[in-house]
């Protein structure tokens, strides 16, 4: 059993000890934080390579089910606050870091990032070297860990709890994450870098299918003056189309979301349903949403190796020949050829390995990109996507 001890632990009598075995049998010991007397928690370890965002990327639903590893070494200097939420909990399984900043200091900061992760009940490890963990997982890919702070479990029981997790292919996680019934997305204050950009009160009604939306995604179509109708993942095709009908729909939304795209089975036969009936509906997919637009269309998924996840990613715009820094957090991605050989056309092309990063079909109003637009990770140059999409619903309106 390998074992990876970079990080100069701190002695095996110091209660905090805590530990995050690996699939491939590597364990990596630090101090743990947050919620240390828990039982053990299991997840997908993969890793996200931005500055910043940390509270973001915990309350994402897309890392439901993921321990989150963040490769800049120095993580919670700016605290945790209520109103960077993009959901109502953490959802990420645990948190691995190099190094706890000792103070945070932020304006709007109301706790430290270990009382936040407490708060929630989720166990963090500080002191791992994250660069040797980050490049075991470039190597071999995303892999099933096991984190504790319970020193009578061994590392070979922890790193068979770690070969248990299952592989997020096949995984519906969407189930988990999405609402249970119909709900009207509340106008409430938007997300403090947001202002409204339509002041003339609601012009347009999204029905959004949501797998796990982000909350910055809802603020970016209120902030429009969008009126948006949030429904479950799960929703039929019969009554999926009927609530776009009641609701006199101008346009439908395909949220982001954890887990296999190709196992949402419910999301893209309701799906394929729209796309056949509603041919001129303005419709717009993010992330997962962009997953399960293709397979509707009839491309296909698979799995990356260890995926994109951070707020540096390049991607380029083929129709304006610009790039495009872009905030990411996926671990599947659609196949050009099935999409092309279905009717699409790629618009948005990861720099990094060139995957696809965004479609549209060319017979209908139906485009989708695989990176966060809400995010803006500094620049704001995706946002205009939001407003494509609404232009896309008043063409749509005027005929």
């Amino acid at each position: 059993m390998a074992s990876d001890n970079h990080s100069s632990p701190p002695s095996h009598t110091d209660p905090t000890r805590a530990r995050l075995a690996l699939a491939d049998g590597a364990v990596f010991a630090g101090t743990g934080f947050g919620r240390t007397d828990g039982p053990p928690t299991t997840g997908e370890v993969v890793f996200n390579t931005a500055m910043a965002g940390y509270q973001e990327s915990l309350t994402d639903p897309s890392y439901r089910g993921q321990i989150l590893v963040q490769t800049f070494p120095l993580i919670g200097n700016t605290g945790a606050n209520g109103i960077d939420m993009e959901s109502p909990r953490i959802q990420a399984a645990g948190l691995v870091v190099r190094e706890l900043a000792a103070l945070h200091s932020n304006y709007r900061a109301t706790k430290t990032l270990g009382e936040f992760l407490d708060e929630h009940g989720i166990l963090g490890i500080t002191g791992v070297d994250t660069r040797a963990l980050t490049r075991r997982i470039r190597e071999a890919g995303a892999m099933g860990g096991a984190m504790t702070t319970d020193e009578s479990i061994a590392d070979a029981d922890l790193v068979a709890m770690a070969c248990g997790v299952s592989s997020m292919t096949g995984q519906n996680l969407a189930q988990q994450v999405s609402p249970r019934e119909p709900t009207r997305v509340p106008v409430g204050k938007p997300l403090w870098r947001l202002e409204p950009i339509h002041s003339g009160g609601t012009t347009y009604t999204v029905v959004a299918l949501d797998c796990g939306a982000k909350r910055a995604i809802y603020d970016n179509l209120l902030s429009r003056g969008c009126a948006v109708i949030a429904v479950p993942f799960d929703t039929s095709p019969e009554d999926l189309l009927r609530i776009l009908d009641e609701e006199n729909a101008d346009g439908l939304f395909i949220s982001n979301g954890p887990g296999d795209p190709a196992a949402v089975d419910a999301a893209i036969a309701s799906l394929k349903s729209v796309l056949d009936v509603k041919q001129q509906l303005p419709t717009f997919g993010i992330c997962l949403g962009n997953q399960l637009l293709a397979l509707a269309a009839g491309a296909e998924t698979y799995k990356l190796k260890f995926g994109h996840r951070g707020a540096n990613q390049p991607v380029l715009h083929a129709a304006t020949g610009h790039v495009e820094i872009t905030s990411q957090n996926h671990g599947f991605a659609v196949t050009s050829e099935s999409l092309q050989a279905v009717g699409g056309e790629v618009t948005h092309t990861h720099l990094n390995d060139h995957t696809v990063a965004g479609f549209r079909l060319k017979d209908r109003p139906v485009f989708a990109v695989q990176h966060h637009p809400e995010a803006s990770p500094g620049p704001h140059e995706s946002e205009y996507l939001f407003d494509a999409f609404v232009e896309a619903m008043a063409a749509a309106r005027s005929g």
